[in-house]
């Protein structure tokens, strides 16, 4: 008995060693592979970050320019009075917030992004420059309340789309390169307003806001076409990739987050992964803490309203608006290139807490322009949070696909429902310095500070579980075996080399 037993232990210990053997060749990429996933991640950039980058351009510039269009007539040719323009502002979060999960899960399924996101971006720029017709209170309701329903799909679709494409190590500088296109557009969107309200205000009987809409749109219309054609669906239909990058494409994703990065057959897994979604923990924190920055961020629906209580015209407090959105533009990308160079999110999300909240009081207590103005500087920090909890939701929830795809549609409608109520705080008797609203801010950053601390508190219990994995010989259920068992077939390994792989993996702090 003794010596079957002395046998059996030398029998699991070979049979480990053979594991960790294999996890040496099969748990990272060999020097030819590192060399193909050189060239993959350069054509992954340039292929498709310019694409989504203009794309997101023009989904905030069309979202947008119901601001800049205050400034220049809407108003007054719709005969708004009371809070009706904030309702117009406000009514485009609700359709977009209603149609966040169902799109994003109906986009895992059809797995054709290039036609899906295409086929909205073509129709949202048809909406908006068919605002250019509306003549009434109703008219800009309705088309404001469409508007956010097409674009639904865009945002939250190329978040899940961009992690399907990079690893977690390289999401956060991808995604300030993204939401750069948020940043870029705050600055030129206005200053092509500033340009219409100089050049076509009148032109064949339209007013400056109707001639922004028309051009906006169909400049938004002629890209949606350049991305059915243009943008790649995914690594495996992507024919421009060879075999051998392609298998490289799959396996760094599935090393990088220690599984494969693929559902369960059938339709029904898209229902299953919405409620794995539903089920973890770290949904909800994110989702809070992003409607925080969200709302926080709610001061750019007014960013020409509050440059015009610096006491110049129209066209000047427009101008105003670009630089603080250029300086964020570079800013970003150094705060998310450190971010993902320290291998860090939590304290890169809180220090623009701070810097932000300075911003919003400097305005709310000062009268004169260098502070107030400065202040605008501060205030857009709260857009360099962006980035970084954008990646920071796609390292906390990695797989699989539909769980994902589920994860990243409801934080995105829960953070921009902050968006339909917070118009209605910046009250025209206020003005010019906006307390209550600015007030608003500074609690919701609060709010995304104490989210982003539990969250940092609960990736590391769960990392301690893994590390007490990797010291006991834990009996695993027939969940977790299903999911090695997938990774193994997919990494070409056994389960016990694919189980010593995964249990390195670690959720990025």
């Amino acid at each position: 008995m003794e010596q079957g037993t002395l046998r059996d232990q030398e029998l699991i210990g070979e049979k480990q060693e053979v594991a960790h053997q294999e996890v040496l060749h099969h748990g990272r990429l060999s020097e030819e592979e590192l060399e193909i996933e050189r060239k993959l991640r350069k054509v992954i950039d340039w292929r498709i970050m310019p694409l989504v980058i203009l794309v997101y351009l023009m989904n905030y510039i069309d979202r947008n320019n119901y601001a800049a269009a205050k400034l220049q007539g809407l108003v007054e040719d719709l005969h708004l009075v009371g809070d009706q323009y904030q309702v117009g502002l406000s009514i485009l979060f609700v359709g977009y917030v209603l149609m966040q999960v169902p799109s994003n899960l109906l986009l895992n399924y059809a797995g054709r992004p290039s036609w899906y996101l295409g086929f909205f971006t073509i129709i949202w720029g048809l909406v908006s420059a068919l605002t250019s017709q509306v003549t009434s209170y109703g008219g800009i309701v309705a088309c404001r309340f469409i508007l956010g329903i097409v674009e639904a799909p865009f945002f939250a679709g190329v978040l899940f789309y961009l992690s399907k494409w990079y690893t977690k190590d390289e999401l956060a500088k991808r995604m300030a390169i993204f939401y750069s296109g948020s940043l870029v557009s705050g600055a030129f969107g206005n200053l092509i307003a500033a340009g219409i309200l100089n050049g076509l205000a009148g032109k064949r009987g339209m007013g400056a806001w109707q001639w922004l809409y028309i051009i906006e749109g169909t400049i938004t219309i002629g890209i949606g076409i350049l991305v059915v054609i243009i943008l790649p669906d995914f690594p495996d239909t992507w024919n421009a990739l060879s075999p051998e990058m392609k298998r490289v494409a799959n396996r760094r994703l599935a090393i990088d987050a220690a599984e494969a990065d693929v559902d369960d057959a059938g339709g029904m897994s898209q229902i299953r992964g919405m409620k794995l979604a539903f089920l973890d923990p770290k949904t909800y924190m994110l989702a809070l803490a992003y409607m925080g920055i969200t709302g926080a961020a709610g001061f750019q629906n007014f960013f020409p309203t509050l440059t015009k209580t610096l006491g110049y015209s129209q066209t000047i407090s427009l101008l105003l608006v670009a630089p603080p959105y250029v300086f964020m533009v570079f800013y970003s990308f150094a705060h998310c290139f450190y971010s993902d160079k320290f291998g860090n999110r939590f304290w890169f999300l809180t220090y623009p807490v701070f810097i932000s909240s300075i911003g919003f009081i400097i305005f709310m207590t000062t009268d004169s322009f260098g502070p107030r103005y400065f202040s605008f500087f501060l205030m857009n920090f709260v857009f360099a949070q962006n980035g970084t909890i954008y990646a920071w939701i796609s390292n906390a929830i990695p797989r699989p696909p539909a769980k994902r795809a589920a994860a990243l549609a409801f934080i995105n409608s829960v953070g921009n429902s902050a968006s339909i109520w917070t118009p209605f705080t910046y009250w025209p008797s206020s003005a010019p310095h906006y307390r209550p609203a600015l007030g608003i801010c500074i609690g919701l950053e609060v709010l995304a500070l104490v989210c982003c601390v539990g969250m940092r508190f609960y990736l590391q219990m769960q990392n301690r579980q893994f590390e007490r994995m990797e010291k006991e010989d834990v009996e695993l259920d027939e969940k977790e075996m299903k999911k090695l068992q997938k990774t193994a077939e997919f990494e070409g390994m056994d389960v016990s080399a694919a189980r010593v792989m995964q249990k390195g993996y670690r959720y990025m702090l």
